[in-house]
């Protein structure tokens, strides 16, 4: 899980330059004499442990515009005979460094250097120690916001800028929350409901037999669970270095179907309990539900929606959260695992996994950076995300700072996924033991461990592998309860869940179901 910095900034700024630059948004209030339109904001970037800024507009300093992009500013003959004195002074990047501009402008007596990038979105880094005799402020804007402010004020400008605070409560962390315990707390409820209706079925010796290849085939065993955890590793690699390729061609396809598919069997799931508009229509002698096939129709068309706007920022994160949050129902519901030893190799694993690719990769790539953390963001340049987390953005539609980028917290869907195999496992076991303790607490301890995580979040003001706090807190609990109610060795062994898969069931003479170990004794 990332959250932005403190004052926050947009998780993608924050990511790529570090602590070089600690990229802060601000805005810059251009005005214009005689334009129809006085005044209009625009969003830049800047670094406030080199320069502060006043956090109203009230309180900030009225300086002239004075644009020279169309000179390098490399060296003091670059200055204009003019002068440049007082003045806010646009250069475009390039040709040398921004704070050798910086101290060529300085010594012009400028009060600002605005530099113009092709995207603030990713300014370049720089180590001010090299220039310490640098003072005055220097900030990012796009170019393309540089050309519209011509455009729009004219070429008498001037200039205000100032960094709003933003409030100290992050409401997005208590989103997050809310989608990570729901989606948990259901995928595992619902993967006990599934695991009683088997329980529950009276069929022939033929359909039992496919009942129990398809479970079989949806179980993870322990050797299956390292030979997933490898994949993982692998395919971490693989995006780190073909990025581009993997994520356009390869990730976004398989998210959109994965996704579309997740969402029909989740709502379908919903349809199936009301009892109306269950018309039928026949095709080669299959029917199928004429809501269901609207149904299909509209998970399709959602998926697609996705895919062809999943770079709008205002909206399409709503999108994207509905599509993975039934993603991770789908899989917490469907995969199985047999026993507690295959939940702590699992969960041991990828905790190991999450930690090196976010701890210990920067001390092997060549810029310093976690592959986690850079995968996260993605890779300098590219503005496509990889679709496999959670995204909560702050809502500043109404606030000054709408005219930058959203800043937006993430979950990954393997944080919910992993610990939520752990839940389902505990409430199938419920399911066989006649209880509810195991879901209960195995429930309340992934949210214990979801704060845990938040909490270390806000003090170290940095990005955290969240499986690092999420995956003691359920084990831990998992197994305390197991050993107070002296049933870790059937807990950690499933024997009472491998032995129902072969024996499918028992009945009684009264052909009743007879659950848990009087079945198994049968």
């Amino acid at each position: 899980i990332y959250k932005p910095k403190s004052p926050p900034t947009i998780l993608e700024w924050s990511l790529i330059l570090g602590h070089q630059t600690a990229a802060q948004e601000a805005i810059l209030h251009a005005s214009g004499n005689g334009s129809t339109l006085p005044s209009k904001d625009y969003c830049m970037l800047y670094n406030p442990h080199w320069t502060a800024l006043p956090s109203t507009l009230e309180n900030a300093t009225s300086i002239s515009l004075m644009n020279l992009t169309t000179t390098p500013l490399c060296n003091l003959s670059d200055i204009p005979s003019t002068g440049i004195k007082d003045r806010a002074v646009a250069v475009q990047w390039g040709t040398c460094h921004f704070l050798e501009k910086a101290r060529i402008a300085q010594r012009g007596g400028a009060e600002t250097l605005l530099v113009a990038n092709n995207s603030v979105r990713y300014p370049p880094s720089g180590n001010k120690s090299e220039f310490h005799d640098v003072r005055i402020l220097i900030a990012f804007i796009s170019h393309k916001d540089l050309k519209d402010m011509k455009q729009t004020l004219g070429n008498n400008i001037t200039v205000k800028m100032y960094s709003p605070s933003w409030p100290n409560f992050d409401y997005t962390m208590v989103v997050i929350f809310a989608i990570a315990v729901f989606t948990v707390a259901l995928g595992g409820y619902w993967s006990g409901l599934t695991e009683l209706e088997n329980l529950k079925a009276v069929t022939d010796t033929e359909d039992r037999e496919m009942r129990k290849k398809k479970e079989e085939y949806l179980t993870f065993s322990p050797l299956t669970v390292v030979i997933f955890v490898v994949i993982c590793c692998v395919m971490m690699v693989l995006l780190y270095f073909f990025y581009k390729w993997l994520v356009v061609y390869v990730m976004i396809a398989i998210f959109c179907i994965a996704s579309a598919t997740s969402l029909y069997n989740c709502l379908a799931a919903l349809i199936h309990k009301i009892p109306y508009g269950q018309c039928k229509i026949v095709c080669r002698g299959k029917s199928i539900e004429v809501r269901l096939v609207f149904l299909s129709g509209l998970c399709i068309a959602i998926a697609v929606v996705w895919a062809v706007f999943r770079n709008e920022d205002r909206w399409a994160w709503i999108l994207q959260d509905i599509l993975g949050i039934a993603f991770c129902l789908n899989l917490i519901k469907t995969l199985k695992l047999p026993n507690f030893k295959s939940c702590v190799i699992l969960l041991g694993l990828l905790l190991l996994y999450d930690v090196f690719f976010v701890f210990i990769t920067p001390f092997i790539t060549k810029n310093g950076e976690s592959i986690m953390v850079e995968l996260a963001a993605g890779p300098f340049g590219n503005n496509e995300k990889l679709p496999v987390v959670i995204r909560v953005p702050k809502l500043i539609y109404f606030s000054v700072m709408s005219v930058c980028l959203m800043p937006v917290s993430i979950l990954g869907f393997g944080d919910i996924i992993v610990p939520g195999l752990l839940v389902a496992y505990c409430r199938r076991f419920d399911v066989q033991a006649g209880s509810s303790i195991y879901y209960v607490s195995s429930t309340i301890a992934y949210a214990v461990g979801m704060i845990l995580t938040f909490v270390v979040l806000v003090l170290m003001k940095k990005g955290q592998p969240a499986l690092l706090y999420l995956v003691p807190c359920t084990l831990i609990t998992a197994s305390v309860v197991a050993w107070r109610r002296k049933e870790m060795k059937k807990f950690w062994k499933g024997s009472s869940y491998q032995m129902m898969n072969h024996l499918d069931y028992a009945t009684n003479e009264e052909n009743q179901v007879i659950p848990g170990e009087q079945a198994i004794q049968q």
